[in-house]
């Protein structure tokens, strides 16, 4: 991509500057700075992962993104384009997370992640540990930082995969046991002081930035943070600061604002540079935009159904209880009872395609018994939220001590494309056969994002089992254009969909007729609409 313009911005002139007088207390600090808005908390953090970075929920056992995760994948199953990456420079304390969340506000899309050059400080050696505690450590030296890790992951990001990011204590100056898990996203915002130190790093950023603020501001935004956030006292940050963070700035950072497209001085206060910002990224997600769905409805249809596909006999009993589903006048509760008699059918049917081994055992006879046993680790299930979870009584009741995860995908209602929402999967899940269940599959993009979910998390494709109640030709060859090896199992097929992307003869919504709530508007898509309530 070729460089964006350079966008003039309105310098600062003359300089605030810093008394030789100072307080004790980080309050009093206040003073000396010049106004930036109203009615502003002060910045909390202390670790790198603080509340300007992506919307997630972390516990401590699962991980909740509740801004969205669109898809990264085409009809193929494989990215369609790269994300968009700005990278966000200057000088420390210069507001470059600042004008990052200005920029994400006013990008107004849900899914764009923050990523801090903060959280990729090495580990230090105890020599540097015991430097570090007395101000004695350069952390604004290009070596203080893990390019290494730094670059793999904006790739990975880039790529749309699954990363797993270092969280950093400054208050102990080392990093904590926990990571954070990122998926990538349309826009990636990198912001770091070394963000263009290093070439290869370079490369990866479609757009850069450089944040450019008065010295005299950086330093006492420093100690009013370092005193106030990071318990250190104003003799030892002046200390810093002079000794590594000033000469630091004007011999590695300073000289990299020829590298960047644009300059914005000021920081958070020149509106201006940000719009321009804005309006150039906006330009660019216009021209990488793609319909998925649409892609996927055109796509490799009038084909044989494949290989992978197996569908559960239809006797005039499974044709029994497809007729009293299927049927609109069915009651609640013997929608619930026969779909349930219908998914342990499908169950059973799936385990019949896992891995089994000869083995000898003893009957209470005392005689030898050649029968089989299941070759594999371990089972887990993982549901597709909301329809999917009903799957899990049936799949407990025939899997001992069956491990269960699950994925929330949810259709965005402006674009009507699915996004990822949540995702709570069982550790060591790369070890496992996985039984995938949504009771209905249209397009099968949700299908998809939930298999390329799995496969970020290193399950095989050959070991993923997509489990559902009723599918559309469409979402069968789909899935199975994009993932070969993935095993899919259903009770029925269905020819066609219509214009809204609905199963024709179809069940209807599934998720509202299981849980009796109030039908979805039209437009939406049956098997991947979900509540988060």
């Amino acid at each position: 991509m070729s460089s964006p313009p350079a966008y003039p911005g309105i310098r600062i002139s003359g300089c605030r500057a810093l008394g030789a007088e100072g307080s004790s207390n980080a309050e009093s600090l206040d003073r000396l700075l010049p106004p930036v808005g109203t009615g502003r908390s002060p910045r909390k953090r202390t670790t790198s992962q603080c509340k300007s970075e992506p919307p997630l929920l972390r516990t401590s056992k699962r991980t909740i993104y509740t801004a969205g995760r669109p898809p990264w994948y085409n009809e193929h199953g494989t990215q369609s384009k790269e994300a968009f990456a700005i990278g966000l420079g200057g000088g420390s304390a210069s507001g470059k997370t600042t004008v990052a969340r200005m920029i994400i506000e006013a990008l107004d899309v849900p899914w764009v992640v923050l990523l801090s050059m903060d959280s990729f400080y090495k580990v230090l050696t105890e020599q540097q540990q015991e430097q570090a505690a007395h101000n004695n450590f350069n952390f604004d030296h290009p070596d203080a930082f893990d390019f290494d890790l730094i670059i793999s992951t904006l790739k990975k990001l880039k790529q749309g995969k699954s990363v797993k990011v270092p969280i950093y204590d400054f208050t102990t100056h080392s990093r904590k046991k926990d990571w954070k898990t990122l998926y990538g996203a349309n826009v990636i915002i990198f912001e770091g002081i070394m963000a263009f130190a290093d070439k290869t790093l370079l490369e990866l950023l479609d757009m850069k930035i450089f944040v450019d603020t008065d010295s005299d501001i950086r330093l006492v935004r420093r100690l009013r943070r370092d005193i106030s956030e990071r318990g250190r006292d104003i003799e030892g940050v002046i200390k810093q600061y002079n000794k590594f963070v000033k000469p630091s700035f004007d011999q590695y950072i300073q000289p990299t604002m020829r590298l960047a497209d644009i300059v914005v001085p000021r920081g958070s206060g020149n509106t201006v540079a940000i719009d321009l910002i804005v309006q150039h990224v906006h330009s660019q997600l216009e021209e990488r935009e793609l319909s998925v769905r649409a892609a996927l409805a055109s796509a490799h249809q009038c084909h044989p159904l494949p290989r992978t596909l197996s569908v559960l006999k239809s006797t005039p009993q499974v044709r029994g209880m497809h007729t009293i589903i299927r049927d609109k006048e069915t009651s609640r509760d013997e929608f619930i009872f026969y779909s349930k008699r219908l998914m342990r059918l499908l169950i059973e049917h799936a385990l019949s395609f896992l891995p089994f081994q000869d083995c000898v055992v003893q009957t209470p006879q005392g005689q030898d018994y050649a029968g089989k046993c299941y070759a594999g680790k371990q089972i887990t299930g993982v549901s597709i939220l909301r329809a999917g979870e009903t799957m899990e009584p049936a799949l407990r009741a025939v899997c001992k001590d069956v491990r269960i995860g699950t994925i929330l995908i949810q259709t965005n209602q402006l674009t009507g494309e699915p996004e990822l929402h949540y995702l709570r999967l069982p550790k060591d899940i790369s070890d496992d056969h996985v039984i995938l269940m949504d009771c209905t599959v249209s397009t099968g993009a949700a299908a998809m994002m939930a298999v390329r979910v799995l496969l970020d998390h290193d399950v095989p494709e050959d070991k993923i089992f997509l489990l559902s109640l009723l599918m559309a030709e469409m979402g069968v060859h789909s899935v199975a254009y994009a993932f070969p090896r993935v095993r899919i199992i259903t009770t029925a097929v269905d020819k066609r969909v219509n214009d809204l992307f609905r199963i024709i003869p179809g069940i209807g919504n599934f998720g509202d007729r299981y849980f009796g709530t109030d039908a979805v508007p039209d437009g939406s898509d049956e098997e991947e609409v979900v509540y988060t309530g």
